[in-house]
């Protein structure tokens, strides 16, 4: 896949349009009668910081851009800074990451459109979502975006199989390039689809069966071996069965993991299986826990009441193997941080859904309009 480069841009002077990844975990608590929202997890904000900073140091000013959370439009003249999926704290994430010396933020105009000026060169504008536009990939909409700048840069791999105005529209009308996260995020990708090191094992789990299906469907075709955890599991067992056909001439073991009594977690057993093939695997794709871990207990012994584990035994036993592993996934990442395991792996994937759907070889729309 031919993209065009950032580095093959002409930056100083210009003015820089960088779709980003921001949509980023909050927690919002209340204190001494005051909201205070704080990021959880800043991964996805620390992937595209390389772009921004070649940008910046090599003359550039930026305009970035991008959504969080799934919000209702909103009446733009007022209370956007107290919005529940406002960017303030992006905002103010990166006032700190910067070491931005300027007044309180407040918001401001930017052509058309609500944000942050962090600096003289440094804008930030409001979650696209709360604009009618952007979901609906309107023509007029995208012009308006693509009129803030002269160039447009996306580095942003997880939000790459929407076909959303800031996505695939303002690329239409401005000169395009692949940021720096989204060129290595393509490149580890497609050679885990083109020559990886085998056996290749891949482990789906999480709760989504319509969209972790065809991974696992297109994986069965390619991979060494194939497990499968988490709620998908006893789902995924019924829907093969009635794809048998489909599957015939397969190459690869397919383990389906057998579930607990509260069905909040894989089986010992299984967790021991799949541990079996993990130490044989040469690399490693894990997308979705194998079983509740939002709110399992973090203990190091095992217990049948502690759902989160059978994903922590895997993420132990795929770190021990010395695989080359890549993991990708909102939920699977966040535990990952929690037990410290997730700098083990080799290559952290910023996208979830973006992921399955490149590794299930569909083009995604995003990469797509930038070639």
């Amino acid at each position: 896949m031919k993209l065009p480069l950032l580095k093959q841009a002409k930056v100083s002077g210009k003015t820089f349009f960088l779709r980003a990844d921001l949509d980023v975990p909050l927690s919002q608590q209340t204190t001494n009668n005051r909201q205070q929202t704080t990021i959880l997890d800043d991964s996805r904000l620390l992937s595209w910081m390389p772009t921004l900073e070649y940008l910046l140091e090599n003359g550039a000013k930026v305009v970035i851009a991008g959504h969080l959370g799934r919000p209702e439009h909103v009446n733009h003249e007022s209370r956007i800074m107290n919005h529940e999926f406002s960017l303030r704290p992006v905002a103010e994430w990166l006032y700190k990451k910067l070491e931005v010396r300027s007044q309180e933020l407040e918001v401001t105009k930017i052509g058309e459109f609500d944000g942050w000026r962090l600096s003289d060169n440094l804008f930030l504008l409001e979650n696209l979502r709360f604009y009618k536009g952007e979901e609906e990939n309107d023509k007029e909409f995208a012009k308006k975006l693509a009129s803030l700048a002269d160039i447009y840069v996306s580095d942003a791999f997880a939000a790459s199989h929407r076909a959303h105005a800031s996505i695939v529209g303002v690329p239409k009308y401005l000169p395009h390039f692949a940021g720096l996260s989204l060129r290595k995020e393509i490149e580890i990708l497609s050679k885990v689809l083109e020559e990886p090191d085998r056996p290749l094992v891949v482990i789906v789990g999480g709760a989504k069966i319509e969209t972790k299906l065809p991974l696992v469907e297109k994986m069965h075709h390619f991979a060494d071996y194939v497990l499968v955890g988490g709620k998908i599991a006893q789902q995924t067992r019924m829907l093969l069965k009635v794809q048998h056909e489909k599957l015939k001439g397969v190459k690869s073991a397919l383990l389906v993991a057998d579930l607990n009594e509260e069905e909040t977690d894989i089986t010992p057993k299984s967790v021991e299986n799949f541990l079996q093939i993990v130490a044989l695997a040469k690399t490693v794709v894990w997308n979705g826990p194998v079983g509740k871990t939002q709110n399992s207990k973090l203990r190091t012994q095992n217990s049948e009441k502690d759902s989160g584990m059978g994903t922590r035994e895997l993420a132990k036993g795929i770190v021990k193997s010395k695989a080359y592993s890549v993991v990708g996934g909102g939920d699977t990442i966040g535990f990952l941080k929690r037990i410290n395991l997730l700098d083990k792996f080799s290559f952290v994937s910023t996208g979830g859904g973006a992921m399955l759907e490149f590794l299930s070889a569909s083009m995604l729309v995003g990469i797509k309009a930038l070639e």
